[in-house]
């Protein structure tokens, strides 16, 4: 199933990705530059975290018509269904600034 790829910075943690995966959230919002052309809900955001695929989580809800806090410029808040699925062992995959188009094809 398609998507996105978002890197989970460093500074946040593994705690952040535990509770992504572990069942104490119910939702978590990503964010993206613009609008996106190729994303709906159902889609997936594939989470990398120390360049390694890691798990998905699916997408239930797009909203546009954010700014981002520091620059003003137009972005999209990604709200996904939380727990997500991880991955028994995760994929060596490079982590990246900002969202990638992600195929699944590696899931």
């Amino acid at each position: 199933m398609s998507g996105i790829t978002k890197t989970i910075p460093a500074t946040a943690g593994q705690e952040t990705v535990n509770a992504l995966y572990d069942g104490s959230l119910t939702e978590y919002e990503f964010h993206m530059a613009g609008k996106p052309s190729k994303l709906v809900p159902g889609n997936y955001v594939y989470t990398i975290f120390n360049d390694e695929l890691i798990g998905r989580l699916r997408i239930n809800k797009i909203e546009g018509g954010a700014t981002h806090p520091k620059s003003g410029r137009p972005r999209s808040l990604i709200y996904v269904e939380a727990p997500g699925v991880k991955l028994d062992t995760p994929i060596p995959k490079k982590g990246h600034r900002g969202t990638r188009y992600y195929d699944g094809a590696e899931w």
